[in-house]
């Protein structure tokens, strides 16, 4: 990522230059306003290395619906909230394709993947699948006690740190707790051991898979290049993918064996799956899906998780009253750091809620959604949009609109405090999951998991900046990719609190 989308310039053949040709014919009614792109390049040598920013930059100029030539393809760039809702409600199934970027045709996910196929009956059926089977909050609150346990035993891992006096990586551990918490949801047992060379593997095998996916890739945009595959980016992404089905594949084939022992099955989500990819139920759910939908899990819930845990640890941290305000309420509603917080006491925590909800406005775990597409040609305000065009929706920009928010880039929980705006899509200038269809699915299962994870690190340990730093010398900075993580990843010394934990 470090090289940007300005070196695609340098990069580009000159056999492409058709494509120019073709650009500059006549189009299909009037498309939104935009800069004037080179020729060839069109508008990527703007974007840089944060494409979030510069669009938004862009937008200031150009309006909140923008369109720009990005090589061969046009993409339409969605920087405000009424817009958001023109595309993402009133034109919901016009714009629920999805563009395929190349590297996710890697074993073909791009056919299997809930995140990346084309709404169809498949897409349909997984939907439904996830609506009422798996995150439901019955489903959730029956795997309560799965989650609990790997609360307490993060807490036992970060009590280490502390009785050594040792700086915990946070977005390290937030990690590979996400990865067991979803590990447990899925088939009931760890991933990975917090402690060993293999949770680091497993760490390093998804931020690989997010960091070559949000890698800009010049067959992307000049689809003629696709078979050279310049850079790459599929090549790579096929390694990586076969080894997380590799992975999958050993859990799934331990759990097939155990159904046909007759052993009384565990009713998590990996039942679910093989019951439904059963011939007799009526469904032609095929291990090629099942291992797309775990890889979307993984990779995704395990990697937002963890970076909004981080930047939550970072921000309070940032501002250290923010962090006295959230640690006094839990004090005032849990007790005594002796208890573990319950899920059950996320409902009394309306500042801690603020404080996931205020981090995700400023940090949005993919700052420019994943990319939409018309399916049909369609009239917005005033402008037509071509069936085709790739649409770019700046949840990264919305959420620090200066006419929506006051001092939009400071970070201020109590703006929720007593707020109904929630993220579940129906507030357009505040939508860090998206909205209409396309909403992420697993929203329920990551809120869930972001706000137990930061509760429980808050209320058992008090937390200290290593070497003397002080907050105001923070590096806060981030950097671009399918997720926005921090530049800097963030280390903080725990320091126990009064009593000692109770791990039940």
């Amino acid at each position: 990522m470090e090289k940007g989308w300005s070196s695609l310039v340098f990069v580009l053949p000159f056999l492409v230059y058709f494509y120019w040709l073709k650009l500059t014919a006549k189009k299909p009614g009037r498309l939104p306003p935009g800069p004037t792109g080179l020729p060839i390049v069109g508008s990527l040598h703007r974007l840089g290395n944060k494409p979030n920013e510069a669009l938004a930059a862009l937008a200031e100029t150009h309006g909140p619906l923008m369109t720009l030539r990005l090589g061969y393809r046009t993409t339409v760039v969605v920087s405000s909230s009424d817009m958001a809702q023109e595309v993402l409600q009133k034109n919901d199934q016009a714009f629920a394709g999805r563009t395929t970027l190349q590297a996710i045709t890697a074993e073909s996910h791009h056919r299997f993947s809930i995140a990346w196929a084309q709404v169809g009956p498949y897409w349909s059926t997984l939907r439904g699948l996830c609506n009422t089977q798996l995150f439901t909050t019955q489903r959730l609150n029956a795997l309560h006690a799965l989650r609990h346990r790997k609360i307490c035993e993060l807490l036992e891992l970060v009590r280490q740190y502390s009785d050594a006096r040792r700086a915990v990586d946070i977005g390290h551990v937030a990690f590979v707790t996400s990865l067991n918490l979803l590990s447990n949801m899925i088939f009931s047992s760890d991933m990975v051991n917090p402690q060993s060379e293999s949770a680091e593997e497993m760490k390093e095998l998804v931020w690989s898979i997010m960091e070559v996916v949000g890698t800009p890739n010049i067959a992307d945009y000049f689809p003629i290049l696709r078979p050279l595959d310049p850079q790459g980016i599929k090549r790579k992404t096929v390694i990586l993918v076969r080894r997380m089905h590799q992975l999958l594949n050993v859990k799934i084939d331990e759990r097939v064996r155990v159904r046909e022992s007759g052993q009384p099955i565990c009713g998590d989500f990996i039942d679910v799956l093989l019951y439904y990819s059963d011939q007799e139920s009526g469904s032609k759910f095929s291990r090629a899906e099942i291992l797309a939908f775990l890889s979307d899990m993984y990779a995704a819930g395990s990697e937002t998780t963890a970076t909004t845990v981080e930047w939550a640890m970072a921000e309070l941290l940032h501002n250290p009253n923010k962090m006295a305000m959230a640690k006094q309420e839990l004090k005032e509603n849990i007790g005594s750091t002796m208890h573990t917080v319950e899920e059950t006491d996320l409902g009394r925590l309306p500042y801690l809620q603020a404080v996931v909800k205020e981090t995700l406005r400023l940090h949005p775990p993919v700052p420019l959604l994943l990319p939409h597409r018309a399916d049909v040609t369609v009239k917005v305000r005033g402008y037509v949009i071509p069936k085709h065009t790739q649409v770019l929706v700046n949840a990264w920009a919305i959420g620090r609109d200066v006419q929506v928010w006051e001092n939009p880039t400071a970070f201020i929980p109590e703006r929720f405090v007593g707020s109904n705006i929630n993220y579940k899509g129906r507030d357009f200038q505040y939508i860090p999951f998206g909205a209409g269809r396309r909403i992420c699915p697993g929203l329920p299962l990551g809120v869930r998991m972001v706000q137990i994870v930061l509760a429980s690190l808050l209320h058992s340990f008090d937390w200290e900046l290593p070497d003397g730093l002080k907050p105001e010398e923070m590096d806060m900075r981030d950097k671009f990719g399918v997720t926005l993580q921090k530049a800097v990843p963030l280390e903080a010394v725990p320091v126990k609190g009064e009593g000692s934990l109770r791990v039940e």
